[in-house]
């Protein structure tokens, strides 16, 4: 039971939450880009190279026979997931970029702001109201 309610308390930290979170968004994100790459950026890059569909270009290396299948380098896909993890790594640099910027931002508005004076010590305090005593007189 001990091991269970340990499990619990990892789980429940903050930390672990929000890397679940993180990887979840990810792995969405990772599914935008690829659709964005596939659907949207390759098809005219395709057709400025003369109508060529990125997914379909192959190396074979054996033609298929009845009993086996074609063995081929699928090197069009490759193209593909490499654009997918660069249009990825940009967006993250963006990301990071920004909340740098922002952590940034606000470290130079604390450092700008004043600090404020410090309290009179007992001995200051006491010599002041000497001296308003002896005004007042």
């Amino acid at each position: 039971m001990g091991m269970l309610s340990e499990f619990k308390t990892f789980a429940m930290k903050g930390n672990v939450v929000d890397m679940a979170v993180g990887v979840v968004m990810g792995g969405a994100f990772g599914k935008i880009v690829s659709s964005f790459t596939n659907d949207v950026l390759m098809p005219p890059i395709g057709l400025a190279l003369g109508g060529v569909d990125f997914s379909n270009l192959t190396i074979d290396l054996k033609e298929a026979t009845e009993g086996t299948a074609a063995v081929t380098i699928k090197y069009g896909v490759f193209i593909n997931t490499v654009l997918d993890f660069l249009i990825i790594a940009f967006a993250i640099f963006l990301v990071v970029k920004g909340m740098n910027a922002a952590m940034e931002a606000t470290r130079k508005k604390e450092a700008a702001a004043p600090a404020a004076p410090p309290a009179p010590s007992k001995e200051e305090v006491l010599l002041t109201e000497i001296r308003d005593a002896l005004r007042s007189r």
